[in-house]
């Protein structure tokens, strides 16, 4: 008989064979240096984090004017490469795998924290209800600047550039963000996205940036080391559709072709200036998407199990619990109790509260 499929089963995503399917959701941390090189708490971060079936890191900015925090990661030089090698090497030593994920925050941005001052970019000049966190306190969000038709291709050849970095800097493969909000989301939904080109409009238009960007992932590594992350029904940073099941049923689809390392299904039960979706996004995915499902939002390790067991997901993505816990994995098995986390330590700060939560075996 087969084994049965289960949290710690093994399973291969592309040609990487993972040893169980507890993954390290991405998860926004602002401890990068000022060139947003990789610090070097961040080498120690992500190898105390290595157990984890896969581990795939923070958003990572493509090009200066993706930058959307004030302490972000980066991969668009070559000393940014270099610093994310620490890691990748760390985590190898550790008996790990890592992805990394690329994310252009566009609009959810701030003037203060791109080159020269300039707007954020989104598809349309529309700008997010509420406040951003800059490097001199909280400033409303600006009305971003439209990107021309001509500049996209110009950043979608700076993803790719990215890809080919991600190989210089060790990563076993790379996810696309393209989800809550950020810039591939923002052309997906009809909210942010009022475009009149070849950009908008009609569900092939709108996701023509998406699917462009993926073009350009998979002819760097191949798709088989390529992974996007999707969040139906998500309403942070004003990421409204006026049929978001359509919209992402349509995306999941056309996704179908290119025999992909996974697609992440991101759920979340707080939205924001909003209510949640009549559908589970999880489950609208699974039933259209054939490849590798990995799923993420709030999951303990008894509704990760029970998702694997019912065909729902094929792996699952864990964020907080990964924060206060670096050993999550062992405690998950011998069903330790969990350290708690500290919010004030999420975004920001020295090693408290980031690589200073104690695994079993010293407390």
């Amino acid at each position: 008989m087969p084994e049965q499929k289960g949290l710690f089963s093994p399973i291969v995503i592309g040609e990487l064979e993972l040893p169980n399917r507890i993954v390290m959701s991405p998860m926004t941390r602002i401890r990068a240096e000022e060139d947003c090189s990789p610090s070097e708490r961040m080498v120690r971060y992500y190898a105390q984090r290595a157990a984890a079936g896969l581990i795939v890191t923070e958003g990572t900015h493509p090009s200066p004017m993706g930058r959307g925090y004030t302490y972000p990661p980066g991969l668009h030089t070559e000393e940014q490469a270099a610093g994310w090698r620490k890691v990748t090497d760390a985590v190898h030593d550790a008996g790990g795998r890592i992805f990394v994920q690329l994310m252009h925050a566009g609009r959810v941005s701030h003037s203060s924290l791109l080159p020269d001052h300039a707007l954020p970019v989104a598809p349309s000049a529309i700008p997010i209800y509420g406040e951003i966190h800059a490097f001199d306190g909280k400033f409303p969000f600006e009305t971003p600047r439209a990107l021309e038709t001509g500049e996209i291709p110009v950043v979608v050849e700076e993803y790719r550039l990215a890809a080919e970095l991600s190989i210089a800097a060790g990563f076993d493969g790379v996810e696309l963000h393209a989800a809550t909000g950020y810039l591939p989301n923002q052309f997906q939904v009809t909210g942010s996205n009022h475009r009149t080109d070849g950009y908008g409009g009609s569900l092939e238009g709108r996701t023509r940036f998406t699917m462009e960007i993926m073009d350009a992932l998979c002819g760097v590594r191949g798709a088989n080391q390529v992974g996007i992350k999707i969040a139906p029904g998500f309403t942070v940073n004003d990421t409204y559709d006026e049929d978001p099941a359509q919209t992402y049923t349509y995306l999941a689809q056309r996704l179908n072709s290119y025999g992909l390392a996974y697609l992440h299904v991101g759920y979340d039960s707080g939205y924001a200036r909003g209510t949640p979706p009549s559908f589970n996004p999880i489950d609208l995915i699974r039933s259209v998407y054939s490849g590798t499902l990995m799923a993420v939002g709030g999951f303990t390790k008894a509704s990760g199990v029970a998702a694997i067991a019912a065909g729902r997901a094929d792996i699952i993505a864990y964020g907080r619990p990964f924060i206060s816990n670096p050993d999550l994995v062992e405690r998950f098995k011998i069903d330790a109790p969990l350290t708690p986390w500290d919010v004030r330590t999420f975004y920001g700060g020295d090693d408290h509260g980031y690589t200073d939560y104690p695994v079993l075996s010293a407390e």
